[in-house]
């Protein structure tokens, strides 16, 4: 453990954990999906990813054994469920806990694939991450440092997009649009249904769906332009070191 580190003021750390954990024991009984979890301490939004898409009505059946689903949607490419209790009150040892321990910063989401967890963090003293490793090896934790790096300026936390900086400024029917036209495959190639269809549907006249989306859009792209931007100035050996699972 002494050796595993540099001593570096500031750096970004990417590793993978394996434990007997639901999630990680989900991800190893179906290795052809990828699952990413974001957490607000009360819910979790799970994004899931397979080869495979007839596994996803099997997988969700297992995260609805863990908590309640309050949500699902999905583009048959895709799945995004809304789960009501957050994985740090599900999981008896959520590594979560140690990433807060330790005063590590999380960088969001965990992936989960193939068995594994992955995750990002910051760590601003050597001997903070030192304790976290041993505090998950004391647990019988198995974990591989994929990579680390030293803060160079840019890292990859100026990219992580916030909740508030892109969805503060959305009223709840343009959020709802949003979701509407996403679900009925609108924004697929080539497109499933047209605004006319989605509004039928959802039993709303045309121009005022129509109107709720086109905001929501807008605003939408306002908010991600400042992030496209700022990516776009990244060399590009620094964008693959934003990845956490190739």
């Amino acid at each position: 453990m002494e050796n595993l580190f540099l001593i570096m003021p500031l750096f970004e750390v990417v590793f993978k954990i394996t434990h007997d954990c639901p999630f990680c024991n989900i991800s190893k009984k179906f290795p052809s999906m990828k699952m990413f979890f974001w957490c607000n301490n009360e819910y979790d939004v799970i994004e899931m990813i397979a080869e495979k898409p007839e596994e996803y009505s099997v997988v969700v059946q297992e995260l609805s054994k863990i908590s309640k689903i309050v949500e699902e949607s999905s583009d048959q490419h895709k799945v995004h469920i809304v789960m009501k209790t957050c994985a740090c009150y599900t999981i008896e040892t959520p590594v979560s806990k140690f990433i807060d321990e330790c005063a590590l910063l999380h960088v969001s989401p965990i992936v989960y694939e193939g068995g594994w967890e992955y995750y990002h963090v910051i760590a601003f003293r050597h001997k903070d991450l030192e304790k976290f490793f041993r505090s998950i090896e004391e647990k019988g934790f198995v974990f591989d440092v994929l990579r680390k790096v030293p803060f160079d300026g840019f890292i990859a936390s100026s990219l992580a997009l916030t909740a508030d900086s892109l969805f503060s400024d959305l009223t709840e029917k343009q959020m709802n649009a949003l979701l509407a036209a996403y679900n009925y495959g609108y924004y697929k190639l080539p497109r499933k249904a047209d605004v006319s269809t989605i509004a039928v549907k959802k039993k709303v006249p045309r121009t005022t769906f129509q109107e709720h989306l086109k905001k929501a859009e807008n605003k939408l792209i306002a908010s991600l332009i400042p992030y496209i931007m700022l990516y776009k100035q990244a060399p590009e050996e620094k964008r693959k070191s934003l990845k956490i699972v190739a």
